[in-house]
């Protein structure tokens, strides 16, 4: 894969042709999902290329990933993911020993619910940056510089808008953000305000300093941000938000377009550090308009990752598009096999869009199982 040093000089793509670009940039988005799943088998459990976390559990799988999965339908053999496995894992033992000679880096998740997860990254943030920019060149809005009022330190975010930038050679204005200290705090019983203002106030400052062009953050903090903005959001310079990582209402969602971001495009996300992000799809002139939330929705790109909507009492049955019920997520990437995952998340099941042919998820939520403590998911503000 290559990535064209700069956005001015980069083909521009068309909403009508969006999907034809996206793979003719990032090839592997034309592989047959089938064809890549059975790739996808040999690269992780062949001893030479794929990780020992992996390449160890062959034997006790009780079937040969490598003969018996023929095709994307076939990963059910392996069950539900356990998530708890991930946890408990050496991310050494993820980094597939294809990529023994090739540079990576450890991310790990938010720990919505519960201890987050490490995982590798080598070519995953590449293919992630090509395709999110392609969507923004699309929207007329690539290019300048970026504030990422994202998570730091360890979370791929940050990392993220960190080579989105770098692939068009824009500054990035970053915040100090650790927001695994505002779950530890909301689950002792305590408040996310005080943590909140901090992270605004070191945003309202770079706002006013650095005029980026682009602000990246949650849909939780841009709401935070907006009530405490002394002037519209485009009078800083700004032409885009991008969002992602929390969950907003309709009514919450219908505040920030009447009231602050006049003028400013609000480009938003679903998806997680191990699932990816999942494009956001506008309504089609004539057609339904997806119910609840930003009033949207989200498609992740086959074959890296796919999302599907299952009964909650009975997750290998998908439901009818229209419906709701829980999100699974299968990755499946150079970097990460993870199948089956059952996700935090609830969504509305919604048909392929004209800007991606495939299947995607609406009105995003919190899924209440009635768990709590330990195991019940904490957003907080990421």
């Amino acid at each position: 894969m290559t990535t064209s040093s700069r956005a001015e000089h980069a083909p521009q793509a068309t909403f009508d042709t969006l999907h034809d670009v996206l793979r003719r940039r990032v090839p592997q988005l034309a592989v047959d999902l089938d064809a890549w799943t059975r790739r996808m088998m040999r690269w992780h459990f062949e001893p030479e290329t794929g990780s020992p976390f992996w390449v160890r559990r062959r034997e006790a799988l009780g079937f040969d990933p490598l003969t018996d999965v023929d095709g994307f339908a076939a990963l059910e053999l392996f069950g539900l993911f356990d998530k708890a496995e991930l946890r408990a894992a050496s991310a050494l033992d993820l980094r597939p020993r294809g990529y023994r000679d090739r540079p990576f880096r450890v991310f790990e998740t938010g720990g919505t619910t519960g201890a987050p997860c490490r995982i590798v990254n080598v070519t995953r943030l590449a293919y992630d940056v090509e395709i999110y920019r392609t969507v923004l060149e699309a929207r007329g809005v690539a290019g300048g510089d970026v504030l990422a009022m994202t998570p730091s330190g360890p979370h791929a975010y940050g990392h993220f808008v960190e080579g989105l930038a770098d692939s068009w050679r824009g500054a990035v204005f970053a915040i100090d953000f650790d927001p695994r200290w505002v779950k530890a705090s909301l689950r002792a019983g305590g408040e996310a305000d005080a943590y909140t203002s901090h992270l605004v106030e070191q945003t309202l400052t770079l706002l006013a300093a650095e005029r980026p062009a682009l602000l990246f953050t949650t849909s939780r903090l841009l709401l935070e941000l907006a009530m405490r903005l002394p002037r519209p959001l485009h009078t800083y310079g700004i032409r885009a938000v991008c969002t992602g990582g929390t969950t907003c209402s309709a009514a919450e969602a219908a505040f920030l377009r009447q009231e602050h971001l006049d003028g400013v495009q609000w480009i938003d996300t679903y998806g997680n550090t191990l699932a990816g992000h999942a494009l956001q799809a506008d309504a089609v002139p004539g057609a339904p308009v997806p119910p609840g939330g930003t009033g949207h929705a989200y498609h992740l790109p086959p074959p890296f990752a796919v999302l599907q909507v299952v009964d909650a009492e009975d997750p290998w049955r998908e439901v009818p598009v229209g419906e709701r019920g829980r999100v699974r997520v299968t990755t499946l990437l150079e970097d990460l096999f993870l199948p089956n995952l059952l996700e935090r998340d609830s969504a509305i099941r919604t048909g392929p869009h004209p800007w991606f042919p495939w299947e995607g998820v609406a009105a995003v939520r919190t899924f209440h199982d009635g768990l709590a403590g330990p195991g019940a998911a904490v957003e907080g503000v990421y």
